[in-house]
């Protein structure tokens, strides 16, 4: 009489349900993070707690620690500054950010926003840092 052994079935983890999870997840945290952008011109922004964030495609001016202007993250003088703020000015609801870093003096800032009024953009924006909560 021969015995037959009967064959072992290999245990099988089915991973189908687990891989659609996963995707789940992945698709969730893509669409859910958002992004920070931060352009090349390094500045340390000052903080303000009544900080609320924009959704605007604005011009950025940007002021370094030395007192050199930055349009759009490109240098600019003081009278070519004037010529591109008249020409965006004539686009209605322009709004122009201005970034400054927390150590230029304040007479600088004051200047930015004089040619900016000037030119006749009358919505300037201040960018400052959110302060973590907590700090």
């Amino acid at each position: 009489m021969q015995i037959r052994e009967k064959k072992r079935k290999r245990p099988a983890i089915n991973i189908t349900s687990l891989i659609d999870v996963m995707f789940l997840l992945l698709i969730f945290f893509m669409v859910s993070t958002t992004f920070a952008e931060h352009p090349g011109i390094k500045l340390e922004l000052p903080s303000a707690s009544t900080a609320e964030p924009s959704k605007l495609e604005p011009l950025t001016l940007a002021i370094d620690k030395q007192g050199r202007m930055f349009l759009n993250d490109l240098p600019i003088e003081e009278r070519r500054l004037r010529s591109q703020l008249k020409a965006a000015a004539q686009k209605p609801d322009t709004t122009l950010v201005l970034r400054a870093d927390k150590d230029v003096p304040y007479g600088y800032v004051i200047r930015a926003m004089d040619i900016t009024r000037q030119s006749g953009i009358r919505r300037i924006v201040s960018l400052t840092e959110v302060p973590m909560r907590g700090q």
